[in-house]
């Protein structure tokens, strides 16, 4: 079968195929990014595909389309942030204050 050329005269780009293990390694990196809150064209931009394409693979690979917990629960996640935030206002609380030490001290 001959390939037809596009309205625009150029021939037409031969169809890209995808191994299984490329198209489950981007559902994962997929679902590892939007944890990251990074969307999920933009995860296909980075691979060279469309987030249509991406999207379909996710269904494919990870029905229901939720993004799985990798090795911790959600709970466990959940505090797990929760100390870290506390920890972040800590070290923030403290730093303004140094500041506002040194601030004064250079007076």
């Amino acid at each position: 079968m001959k390939k037809s050329p596009r309205k625009d005269g150029a021939p037409r780009r031969p169809k890209r195929q995808f191994t299984k293990e490329f198209k489950a390694e981007a559902v994962r990196l997929r679902r590892e990014r939007q944890r990251l809150c990074e969307s999920e064209s933009y995860v296909a931009r980075e691979l060279g595909i469309s987030s249509g394409l991406l999207h379909s693979w996710a269904d494919e690979f990870d029905p229901g389309g939720r993004p799985a917990p990798i090795g911790e629960t959600v709970e466990e996640e959940v505090h797990r942030l929760r100390r870290e935030n506390a920890t972040l206002k800590l070290e923030r609380d403290f730093a303004k204050k140094a500041a506002a030490f040194f601030a004064k001290e250079s007076q």
